[in-house]
């Protein structure tokens, strides 16, 4: 798995490609907190690359939304893959994080919500 990331005015997003799985999730989970303890609360974590996740990989979605929520921001994701879009669904988690067809939608939501 590869992350890198790019600053959109207020948003911070994160390119994420390859498998989330119990092996790579602690790197995108150790991204996450390297950007909240930057002061960057508004993330977009761009899943296009991303074709399988595990609960491991979901477990870190859910503390980096939990992260930034505490701290008045927001984790919203672009571009769920089916796959990945399916397991949300099974895990019930898929109405507790906000997804957004592309990147810039997702950028643009916290745009509209100021």
């Amino acid at each position: 798995m590869q992350v890198a990331s790019e600053q959109r005015g207020e948003v911070m997003v994160l390119l994420v490609e390859g498998s989330l799985d119990a092996l790579t999730a602690p790197d995108l989970g150790k991204e996450f907190s390297t950007q909240i303890e930057s002061g960057h609360f508004n993330l977009v974590a761009d899943l296009a690359g991303v074709d399988y996740s595990s609960s491991a990989g979901l477990r870190v979605l859910l503390a980096a939304v939990k992260d930034t929520r505490q701290n008045g921001g927001d984790l919203r994701l672009a571009a769920v893959q089916a796959n990945v879009n399916k397991v949300l669904t099974l895990a019930g988690i898929s109405s507790a994080i906000n997804q957004f067809p592309d990147v810039e939608a997702a950028v643009s939501s916290f745009e509209a919500a100021s």
